[in-house]
């Protein structure tokens, strides 16, 4: 596994020691029961075109017509403002992934069901999300389409670019994308209707009892 490059930016350690966690008058129990599902991180992740959204999107839709509580965090939607002032290095890479890692747990600990549409190249990122949640509340979904789908598809013009030469650290062609190792879900998509696909992640959500058809 390769390390993250990530690097702490919270430097003020005496403003750090300051700072305590307040503890809300309702509980993340409480919570859960309104909402009458159980609260979990759905993470989609793959190459740029393997189609994340999409498919986030998709199960968005099954939930709500379940009677679900979500919300879909998109990676270019986030980046037009709580991400806003970061780049695509690396570095920045890892720290846009820590900051919806940290959203996302919010959203689970309100009781909700957040999926979340990223790249999210770095197994160790992706890792350190997971270590945030109980181990039942990190759903981790590999979109499995090979680059070469991912090419022709090239929904945003982004791999012509980065052949190019015009977009620099393009992952899957000059920067790295290392693939789950074992995955809750692993969905190909290849030659699949994005129906069917979703699915697959809503039948999941049932087997595990996170969700029921009586929501």
């Amino acid at each position: 596994m390769s390390k993250s490059p990530y690097i702490n930016r919270d430097v003020d350690n005496e403003k750090s020691a300051n700072v305590v966690w307040h503890q809300a008058s309702v509980s993340h129990e409480e919570r859960m029961g309104l909402n009458g599902h159980k609260p979990a991180v759905l993470w989609f992740t793959g190459l740029s075109g393997s189609g994340k959204s999409t498919m986030a999107n998709a199960v968005d839709r099954l939930l709500h017509q379940l009677a679900c509580h979500t919300y879909v965090l998109d990676g270019d939607n986030v980046r037009h403002g709580l991400n806003g002032d970061l780049s695509f290095s690396d570095r920045d890479r890892v720290e846009n992934i820590r900051r919806i890692g940290e959203v996302s747990k919010l959203f689970v600990d309100a009781g909700m069901l957040v999926l979340t549409a990223f790249i999210s190249p770095f197994r160790a990122d992706r890792e350190l999300v997971r270590s945030l949640n109980q181990a039942t509340q990190f759903i981790e979904v590999f979109i499995d389409t090979p680059l070469d789908v991912c090419e022709q598809r090239d929904p945003k013009g982004l791999y012509k670019k980065a052949r190019n030469g015009e977009i620099k650290q393009f992952t899957g062609i000059d920067s790295a994308y290392e693939v789950p190792v074992s995955p809750e879900l692993r969905v190909e998509t290849a030659g699949k209707s994005i129906e069917s696909c979703a699915q697959l992640v809503v039948d999941y959500l049932l087997e595990q009892g996170i969700i029921s058809r009586q929501n």
